[in-house]
This record gives C-alpha cells, structure tokens and sequence, in this order.
C-alpha cells in the first residue's frame, strides 16, 4: 500500500511524522502524497479535516487514520506511544483491498449562484452566517415550505460532526453509521414575524432541505475548517451525500459510545 502523513506542524507531531516515515522505509511502504491508498494524520480533528479536504476528490479509494497529539479527537484514534504498534498494523495489510474500514455519510451541499451550481462535500459540518446583520432565510424540506428563520445563522452536520459544533447548538449525537444529516439553528430569533421550530431536525438519507437567503445577503459560509464569504448566493440544497462517504482504517474496536463517554463525560474504563 502506498501512504502519505498530513501532519499539524508541531513539533511532536513531525517527530511522529519522521518516526512513521522511517517505519515505512523499513518495511518498503512507499509514501506518495499525490495518490495515496492510506493517509495517516498527525495531530487533532482539525488536522483529519485538512487531509479530508485535501483528498475530498478520491475518497472512493483512500483510507483515513488519526493519530492524536493533544486531546482525545473523534476522528483520531490512536496516541502518540501507538505509533509503533499503528504501523505494524498497517504494514501488514498487503494491499488496499485487505484493509479493514468504516464508512461514514458525508454533507452534500450544492450552492446555486446568480452564474451557476457549485457542489461540496463536508465531514462534520456546514455552516452559513449573516454578516454585520441577521441571517434570513427560508427553509424548505422536501420542496414544502418549512420555516422563515431569521437569527445568526444554520449549522447542518453529518453523523460524525454531530458530537461538534452541533452539539454545542443543544442538537443531538448521532451515531455516524446512520445516514442522516443534522440541522440546528445559531442564536435564532423568535416574534410574531419570524417563527422557527426551535429544536434540531434529523433528516434521512432521501430527504433534502432547500435554503433559500435574502436577495444578495452578505453570508459567512464554511464547510468544515474552510470559509468563504458570499453575497452572489440564490439558494442551498442540504443532503446527505449521494453516492459518496469516508473511509476510516479500523486496526482495532473503538466504538463511537466509547468515544463519546470519554470525551464527555470523562470517564475511562479500567
């Protein structure tokens, strides 16, 4: 198999990088950073989310894993004195096909603009904000008119980014095997005008929600770690993604129940 590392720059984490790239000279693991069918990140969450996106275009054929140099993350599930044990895992799995992974459903979001439709995908979530005012938009599900939201924005997130800034929205944590995306309101504003359901909504796969902002709104739109701010868009449509997901190598059990208690609640089994 042929790996890459994407590794957070700080000095622990390329002192595990150079450790692993030596490993794998050792066993003769070639390391190809344009095509790789495994990559390891170094580092937290943040750091899995930036070789996400850095993949985004052949997650049909790689593989992720985490090691994690600071706080336990979601996405990372080994620490930095594993190193060792992570790569003789990996170094004896022959070929890619061999190897042993989850898949998780991903954030489609496709943005129609006054020019055209762009479409992107997001691990944990996306967001969209009203700049210097209120957002206002519309929500429909399902082409039905659902709600006129007006407030600091939407966070829609997947399964796996549910136990993120979901969660601090009061939305609920989704188990990432469910394919489901998740919306919740950011500060929303409630009057005789404006009225929103005020909780987080589930949708499954073959539903969709469709949002459509004020008429050249300034937006603050961000899909995962990325951000770019908008006031060209017409309309957002919010699914899970089709035909695409993300890969995850499993070389031991790490329930997600197991992630959540110990990132939560604190509590570590003996």
């Amino acid at each position: 198999m042929k790996y890459n590392v994407i590794e957070r720059g700080d000095e622990v984490s390329k002192q595990l990088t150079e450790r692993f790239h030596t490993l794998a000279a050792a066993h003769g693991m070639p390391r190809d950073e344009e095509n790789p069918d495994i990559v390891l990140s170094i580092g937290g969450d943040g750091t899995m989310l930036q070789a996400f996106h850095k993949y985004v275009q052949q997650l049909d054929r790689i593989a992720f894993v985490g090691i994690h140099t600071g706080h336990l993350g979601f996405f990372a599930d080994w620490k930095p004195n594993e190193l060792d044990d992570l790569a003789a895992l990996m170094f004896s799995v022959p070929t890619p096909e061999e190897l042993r992974a989850v898949q998780y459903p991903l954030v489609e979001i496709e943005i129609t603009t006054e020019t055209g439709v762009e479409t992107h995908l997001a691990l944990n979530e996306f967001t969209l904000r009203g700049v210097e005012v209120s957002l206002v938009a519309q929500l429909d599900i399902n082409d039905e008119m659902f709600e006129m939201f007006r407030g600091d924005g939407i966070c829609i997130s997947s399964p796996a980014g549910s136990t993120a800034y979901n969660k601090s929205l009061g939305g609920a944590m989704v188990h990432p095997s469910l394919e489901a995306i998740q919306i919740a309101e950011i500060a929303s504003i409630n009057n005789r005008v404006y009225r929103t359901l005020g909780s987080s909504i589930i949708l499954p796969k073959h539903h969709h929600c469709d949002i459509y902002p004020k008429a050249h709104q300034n937006m603050l739109l961000s899909l995962d770690h990325l951000y770019m701010q908008r006031n060209d868009v017409v309309s957002i449509r919010c699914r899970v993604a089709s035909n695409t997901k993300v890969k995850f190598a499993r070389f031991r059990s790490f329930p997600f129940w197991n992630r959540v208690r110990e990132a939560f609640v604190g509590y570590e089994l003996k």
